[in-house]
């Protein structure tokens, strides 16, 4: 899952873009100004960073230089917030090396597509990940196998891919209607009961690691680690 970085001053647009990138599958992580993120860079290296420009403190602008001069953040995408009409901000921020802007206000949809097009121009595409570990589970893509404890399971392809899927979105809470769409097809004709039954069986597979998988009660189900 690709961890996005969002460097907002606003609480309120800080919150709304974490809420969105989350429920588009990715992992967000924000911060109200630039003081922690490079700190945060030493540890773990995110796909991409949303930067603002207008910060307390340091500003995008800076922050941008710092990271493009360094070898070991030069790398890292980096989409600019902007305010309306501040033209030599952006032009500033492309100079440095930024690989997109975002004008405000925005819509979260169109955050998240230049998200995407981005990442896809960084090659971040092909790095998409084929082992998912929750708690004691692994599940590997390529060879589709799925370990518990170093104990190989046997599952039917629905439960495979019913699991993946979880496991994919581990923490965010999944509708019945939204598994039955990505795991049966656009078109399936069944009822929810269908994703309840294959649940069911699937926690009796896992054993009590089965306990990952929450039942969230009139919505759907979501697996924690």
């Amino acid at each position: 899952m690709h961890q996005i970085l969002i460097i907002e001053d606003d609480d309120n647009i800080r919150g709304m873009l974490e809420y969105a990138l989350k429920t588009a599958g990715f992992d967000p992580l924000g911060f109200a100004d630039g003081s922690p993120l490079f700190t945060r860079l030493k540890i773990c290296t995110p796909a991409l960073i949303l930067l603002d420009i207008m910060l307390p403190g340091e500003d995008g602008i800076s922050i941008l230089r710092k990271m493009k001069s360094s070898d070991a953040t030069r790398q890292i995408p980096v989409i600019m917030l902007t305010a309306k009409g501040s033209e030599y901000d952006r032009i500033k921020g492309l100079d440095l090396g930024a690989d997109d802007y975002i004008t405000k206000p925005f819509s979260v949809i169109e955050v998240i597509s230049r998200i995407r097009s981005v990442l896809r121009r960084c090659g971040e595409q092909t790095k998409t990940p084929t082992e998912f570990k929750v708690g004691g589970i692994v599940l590997n893509t390529d060879r589709r196998t799925v370990f518990l404890n170093d104990i190989e399971l046997t599952l039917t392809f629905k439960e495979f891919e019913l699991l993946h899927y979880l496991m994919l979105n581990e923490g965010i809470v999944l509708t019945r209607d939204r598994l039955l769409e990505q795991v049966w097809g656009f078109n399936y004709a069944g009822e929810s009961r269908t994703v309840d039954m294959h649940i069911k069986t699937l926690r009796k597979k896992l054993g009590n690691a089965g306990q990952i998988i929450n039942t969230i009660r009139n919505v759907g189900y979501k697996i924690r680690g």
